[in-house]
């Protein structure tokens, strides 16, 4: 195995999937970084990456050692926490990704009541509109909107939460109520962008046989922040209603959604302590805080 100091440039690179982007992170100009990769890659005698004008892809041999070195890389990051960790508290780097819907209406209240208990640790949510890839190492952890099947991953359900249509008061007042689900091709939608919608958990509006998506994002806080602003009508999920006061629900008898939130983590961290730990508070807190402001809407 090489050293620790060739494997975290190695990572960085293949996460970032060019020199430049790990450079970047690294603080490191991209041609020593590139000669540095070109070393590693004499030394293991074998090619690393496919370099092309589109960046650094991963060959199957590099694949292999991404996951070898992720995995040293967890262990390093674990060292001295034991199974004293409850009480002693949390400490070091742990990254979380996580679909925005829940990344801004939940992760803000619940990472911050664990880091309050644990002020050594260092969380950082990744708000992307994705599916995120454990292999690669993008993350630590990461909260799903569905349950892989493919991937040596391990996934548990975290909490069910409700999704209702909504609009704001001004939009209703300005145009007319609307009484059956019929009404819907006489109004504006809000949605998801139909070919960037990344699970079919999230194709809601599909399912309601509404009219066309006038105003879409890929976004759910943007999504919110139009329906607030009398953009028209959408999907929302009842959690993020407290936080968007001038939205009120509608045909609530008719349309009531039910989804789940999944947390996903790389089989080979199934036995780091510290990892676990903080998967345990992550769930209790999601469930929580979901229950929390749910109630707030009825």
């Amino acid at each position: 195995m090489q050293n620790w100091d060739d494997l975290r440039l190695f990572l960085a690179v293949a996460r970032e999937q060019s020199l430049s982007g790990a450079g970047k992170v690294l603080r490191l100009d991209p041609a020593t970084l590139g000669r540095r990769m070109g070393r590693l890659e004499k030394a293991m005698q074998v090619a690393l990456f496919v370099k092309s004008p589109q960046g650094y892809a991963l060959t199957q041999a590099g694949a292999q050692l991404l996951e070898r070195a992720g995995a040293v890389e967890q262990a390093m990051r674990g060292t001295a926490v034991g199974d004293d960790a409850k009480s002693e508290g949390l400490s070091g780097q742990i990254r979380l990704g996580a679909p925005d819907g829940c990344a801004n209406f939940l992760l803000p209240q619940v990472c911050a009541a664990i880091g309050r208990d644990n002020p050594q640790l260092e969380i950082q949510i990744v708000a992307l509109p994705r599916v995120f890839n454990l292999t690669r190492r993008e993350a630590d952890m990461a909260i799903g909107v569905s349950a892989p099947t493919a991937g040596r991953l391990v996934v548990r359900q975290v909490t069910e939460y409700k999704l209702h249509l909504a609009a704001s008061e001004s939009y209703l007042e300005a145009h007319g109520p609307i009484g059956c689900l019929a009404d819907l091709k006489s109004h504006r939608m809000v949605g998801y962008i139909s070919d960037m919608i990344f699970d079919r958990e999230l194709d809601y509006l599909a399912d309601l046989g509404a009219g066309r998506v006038a105003l879409a994002s890929n976004s759910v806080s943007v999504q919110v922040n139009m329906l607030r602003q009398g953009a028209g009508v959408g999907v929302v999920h009842d959690f993020s209603l407290p936080f968007a006061l001038p939205l009120r629900r509608i045909l609530t008898d008719a349309v009531s959604l039910t989804r789940a939130f999944y947390l996903i983590r790389h089989v080979d961290d199934a036995r780091n302590a510290r990892l676990a730990r903080f998967a345990d508070l992550l769930s209790a807190g999601l469930r929580e805080e979901v229950a929390r402001l749910e109630a707030l809407v009825g």
